[in-house]
């Protein structure tokens, strides 16, 4: 998601939040190197990472809401501030048109059949009935997009048959969505509330004779929130896991999507990570939108740690390889970002790497690459009749040997 209209008010309460409630920001104890398993070695297993891309800024509302409660507005006017702004993000995610982009996300899968797949931002979004005296309560229940069954649906009708093994529920936002002003009379005929319901999802192959043994996911201790009209939104983010049989070797695929706006908050997630989801007695494949980019020594002003801290933590205590370097150079990976609308017209906007593979066998090794591509970044992805791009952000294929 994108970060450059978030207000100055939007991180003067996050640097509140992070001082309310310190992070712990050491690595953990046992993120070293464990045992062998002693299992042969199994067949190939490609892997995908793909942030599917929600669909609009939905920091605009909140940045929207925090400046006018700055301003010193009245609950009249900073939910007036929140609902046009609701409004404004609902219509982007109308025209960055999800049933066009889950066709051109499913022509990616089915060219590169990726064993399994870890997804990031699989939005559900819905509507029901304008509710003021209910603002921040998460209850509407019609549906408008559905990412998971619309991505499903087109991966069928490309003759490619995926599962989800593990779909796991992060935030569940609502506001309410107007133009004008219920207060003055102005308020537009089409009020209604707008629910977010985003999800992580890992997807698997049904053909690739892989079977998932077990699955565990939790959400993170620390995520960002925002106290708002009386209220907290809560933006959580988690990890999940599958332990995954190929053959006679198992090993455990983990998907994982940090936060985006603060580097301290993914550097405390990533060390709860690798702390509670990673196999210690078999191989861990891990792949996530790590909204932490090895080349990036900023710092955001709400932050006190860089922007790579949570990359450098994952793999240097936590003795993860960046898979993606065992196959080409870092330069040759780019996968952020383009703009909110996804309708830019070449792709120089991917000009950083955040999406990643990372693997650590049993014996803390890397694992062998042998094949690898980044997908949706060639303005040969765009759909021709609308200008749109799979996603804003690129995927990353890599086939892996040695687990």
């Amino acid at each position: 998601m994108k970060l450059s209209s978030v207000s100055r008010a939007l991180a003067a309460a996050v640097t509140a939040a992070l001082v309310a409630a310190p992070l712990a920001f050491s690595a953990p104890a046992d993120a070293g190197k464990p045992g062998r398993s002693g299992h042969p070695p199994a067949k190939p297993v490609t892997v995908m990472t793909r942030n599917l891309y929600l669909g609009a800024d939905i920091n605009r509302p909140v940045a929207a809401a925090l400046a006018a409660q700055a301003a010193g507005g009245t609950a009249q006017q900073i939910l007036v501030a929140l609902a046009n702004a609701t409004h404004v993000t609902r219509a982007i995610v109308d025209d960055t048109d999800f049933t066009v982009r889950a066709g051109l996300l499913a022509d990616e899968i089915a060219a590169t059949e990726p064993d399994l797949i870890g997804l990031q931002e699989v939005a559900w979004w819905r509507h029901g009935g304008l509710e003021l005296d209910k603002v921040g309560q998460a209850n509407a229940s019609v549906t408008d997009y559905d990412f998971l069954q619309m991505l499903l649906d087109e991966l069928e009708a490309a003759g490619v048959e995926y599962v989800p093994v593990s779909v796991a529920a992060r935030a569940d936002v609502e506001a309410p969505s107007f133009t004008g002003s219920p207060f003055h009379g102005t308020m537009g005929a089409d009020a209604r509330d707008v629910r977010l319901t985003m999800r992580d999802v890992v997807l698997m192959h049904v053909e690739d004779g892989l079977t998932a043994l077990d699955e565990g996911q939790a959400v993170f201790d620390h995520n960002l929130e925002v106290p708002l009209l009386g209220n907290t939104i809560s933006f959580d983010r988690g990890y999940q896991w599958v332990d995954v049989r190929s053959g006679a070797q198992r090993f455990r695929f983990v998907n994982s999507h940090f936060e985006a706006f603060s580097s301290d908050l993914a550097y405390a997630q990533a060390a709860q990570l690798l702390h509670e989801a990673t196999a210690e007695d078999t191989t861990t494949v891990f792949v996530c939108d790590c909204n932490s980019d090895p080349l990036n020594s900023s710092i955001k002003p709400q932050d006190k740690l860089p922007h790579k801290a949570a990359y450098e933590l994952i793999t240097g205590p936590g003795d993860f390889t960046d898979e993606w370097l065992e196959w080409a150079p870092a330069a040759q990976g780019w996968t952020s970002g383009l703009s909110e609308t996804v309708d830019d017209a070449t792709g120089d906007g991917f000009d950083h790497r955040i999406d990643m593979v990372f693997a650590r066998t049993a014996a803390g090794d890397a694992l062998a690459v042998d094949r690898g591509r980044v997908t949706g970044t060639d303005v040969s992805t765009r759909d021709p009749a609308t200008g749109l791009w799979p996603s804003d952000h690129g995927g990353v294929v890599l086939r892996l040997r040695g687990l």
